[in-house]
């Protein structure tokens, strides 16, 4: 038998030097994400993060997530600079409406073969999004992983860690009857909803590039999640948070009960607000039922805060301050207790 070639890593299909390449294009990246409290950079086994002073009791806060089906779209368009910022999102959105500031992220991005030029293009959203947050990116994971992934395809998830004070934890005990809902506009269906929304585009053969609303459907379903620390970090350093949601997969019927005391019922406008035109396209085109689409998407409503009557001025100068469009959504009304929480639409 003749002599074989030695078999390398690179042969199985995992291409260490593009990994190291990738891990030179970010660390620009990742530096301008730096915060106070990071010790070292990129490249260590374990990220070290150092807790700010002036806590008395401090909580750590932390929330996981991916980009789910969105990422279909990313990749059939070859726009992969947005959904990074979607992961973001929907981690620190998580965990800032239980009252904490984001600290640090880390990601992980899988693939079957490392295309360096999209995982860069993947991180420097990533990097955009921790900034709108203020938090640091200081680390993550990339893994090749040849045979469980398609050519071309990548998977995505995050991890954001949060600081609270203890006795300022945001989790409904303030909210009291009469509680005014104040609702913050979204962007789109931020990263929520995907698998029907494919259905529909497959169903009805529209393509991205499809006219809507002086732009396309492709800009609409790409357009990044909204990011509402900044905005929501104020509310909270004026203390005029009795509870906030982030209005995620399930919309507003079964978000907004999460953080509201068994008994409460949230009390809501259905023409409270003004929906963006993607959700019309969505509804009309699939045929959707407004009640499945309140219960599968934000329906331009991405995130909602629960505030006192006299305090909804205040709350929503503050919130128009950090460029929010704020809608009166409704108010609250508390019953009996042992009764789940429930959102009554009028």
């Amino acid at each position: 038998m003749p002599p074989r070639e030695p078999l390398t890593y690179r042969d199985a299909g995992v291409d260490i030097d593009a990994g190291n390449r990738l891990v030179d294009r970010i660390r620009p990246a990742a530096a301008r994400t730096r915060r106070d409290g990071v010790l070292g950079g990129l490249g260590g086994f374990g990220a070290l993060f150092e807790l700010p002073p002036g806590y008395r009791e401090p909580v750590l806060v932390s929330g996981t997530d991916g980009v789910g089906t969105k990422l279909r779209l990313a990749i059939e368009s070859g726009r992969h600079d947005t959904v990074g910022i979607d992961l973001v999102a929907m981690c620190v959105n998580d965990i800032v409406v239980q009252g904490a500031e984001p600290l640090f992220f880390l990601d992980y991005y899988a693939s079957g073969r490392l295309e360096v030029d999209v995982a860069a293009a993947v991180v420097e959203g990533i990097a955009a999004g921790c900034e709108q947050a203020g938090c640091a990116l200081i680390g993550g994971e990339t893994a090749e992983m040849p045979g469980m992934y398609s050519p071309g395809d990548y998977d995505l998830a995050g991890f954001a860690v949060g600081i609270a004070e203890k006795a300022r934890l945001v989790d409904g005990t303030r909210v009291s009857d009469g509680d005014v809902l104040l609702g913050l506009g979204s962007s789109g269906a931020h990263a929520n909803g995907y698998s029907l929304i494919r259905r529909i585009l497959a169903d009805t053969g529209a393509g991205l590039d499809t006219p809507l609303g002086g732009s396309t459907l492709g800009d609409a379903l790409l357009r990044p999640t909204r990011i509402y620390v900044p905005a929501l970090l104020a509310l909270l350093r004026a203390d005029l948070v009795h509870a906030a949601a982030h209005i995620t997969g399930g919309g507003l019927p079964e978000n907004l009960p999460r953080v509201l005391p068994d008994g409460a019922t949230a009390v809501v406008a259905r023409d409270g607000w003004q929906r963006p035109a993607v959700f019309d396209w969505l509804a009309d085109q699939g045929g959707v039922e407004e009640g499945e689409m309140l219960r599968t998407f934000n329906c331009g409503i991405g995130m909602c805060v629960c505030t006192a009557p006299e305090s909804a001025g205040r709350a929503r100068a503050l919130l128009e301050e950090h460029g929010e469009t704020v809608y009166p959504l409704g108010h609250v009304e508390l019953g009996g207790s042992g009764a789940p929480a429930r959102v009554r639409f009028t």
